[in-house]
């Protein structure tokens, strides 16, 4: 899963990027600060693996991983090449979701691209950009439809679908804002439209807040109103407090997260978001040689998930041998978990769940 953290300048999207990748991205308090896309890739936090690696004492541990994007800081006029205008929505353009930070506290030392805090005024300042090259785009298709049917009329309700869209764009509306049916969303996947990525707003708050109560930040209720709006997911996050914690051991780390009244970090919290935004869940191998997380989508059935660890266990999937994590865990051992009947051995049509740990059998 890779995530592009976007914002306008100045909104802590590097301080948050370095303190969940600890990747040393360039951090200061001016505009176009980060240029090239910085990359980070981190582990994904799962206590099931580590419960594994206690019982297995595996050769090698192997958490699911998560791409960071830290993408240049966007101003008006992007999308005519304003700042660094196509760059930075090309970049956009390559990650799975958005994770929009913006910015949600005041700070006078630290300059805003527009000189105030104002979080609708970014968000729209951002959307209008992504939505002026996304209608530039879309227009392309329309007129590449538009002569497709001349030589097929099937291509006229595929023609009707677009103009729909693009009059959501010209309404100033987001293409994942549009109703579809599943045939049509799967049209819409087909244009790479940068308003149909799936986003989360991250609320940047001061620690202040966290204390205080997020609910209070009138900031964070002025995100919050246009993520419901947009059937958006919305993080209140500190950037201030990651880059304080990043470096912390678990222990240290967790006894500051309960001093402000938090069960995970932010790193957590967007991982956790970002899956449930993306519909991914993970699956699980465990053995001596190793303990493993693989990322797959919800509604995955076996053969596929095998053809995650590779190609060969998909084209010969006999079958799966799968138990539920909580179940193996109260057994104890695989050996008691067999005895009980708790291992059942799953055809080509099972659907894969969250937290399964299986053994593939095939043959090629």
């Amino acid at each position: 899963m890779k995530l592009g953290i976007v914002g306008l300048p100045n909104v802590g999207k590097s301080t948050l990027f370095n303190a969940i990748t600890n990747a040393g991205a360039q951090a200061a308090n001016y505009p176009f600060c980060t240029i090239e896309p910085n990359v980070g890739v981190v582990a994904v936090p799962d206590s099931r693996l580590d419960k594994l690696a206690e019982m297995y004492e595996p050769d090698k541990y192997t958490p699911a991983t998560i791409e960071f994007v830290d993408i240049a800081g966007l101003v008006k006029g992007a999308s005519k090449g304003e700042g660094l205008g196509n760059k930075f929505l090309s970049n956009i353009r390559e990650v799975d979701a958005i994770v929009h930070v913006v910015r949600c506290f005041e700070n006078d030392d630290i300059v805003h691209v527009d000189g105030s805090v104002d979080p609708a005024r970014d968000i729209e300042t951002i959307n209008v950009e992504l939505i002026l090259s996304d209608i530039e785009i879309l227009e392309r298709r329309i007129d590449k439809t538009k002569k497709m049917i001349k030589a097929d009329k099937k291509y006229q309700q595929e023609l009707e679908f677009f103009e729909r869209v693009k009059e959501a764009l010209d309404n100033g509306r987001s293409a994942r804002s549009v109703s579809c049916t599943e045939e049509e969303a799967e049209l819409l996947a087909s244009v790479s439209l940068l308003t149909n990525k799936p986003i989360i707003y991250a609320a940047n708050m001061s620690d202040g807040d966290f204390l205080g109560g997020v609910e209070n930040n009138p900031y964070f209720a002025a995100v919050k109103k246009i993520a419901d709006e947009e059937g958006a997911a919305v993080l209140p996050i500190c950037a201030e407090t990651e880059a304080e914690i990043a470096d912390m051991e678990p222990d240290e780390k967790k006894m500051f997260l309960a001093d402000m009244g938090l069960e995970e970090s932010g790193l957590d919290r967007l991982i956790k978001a970002g899956y449930a935004l993306l519909g991914l869940i993970s699956y699980l191998t465990a053995g001596k040689q190793e303990v493993r997380a693989w990322t797959i989508t919800k509604g995955t059935r076996a053969p596929q998930a095998a053809g995650k660890i590779h190609s060969d266990f998909e084209r010969g999937f006999i079958r799966a041998e799968v138990i539920a994590y909580d179940d193996l865990i109260a057994c104890g051992s695989m050996a008691a978990a067999k005895e009980k009947g708790l291992v059942r051995s799953e055809g080509k049509e099972y659907v894969m769940q969250d937290g399964d740990i299986v053994l593939f059998r095939f043959n090629v």
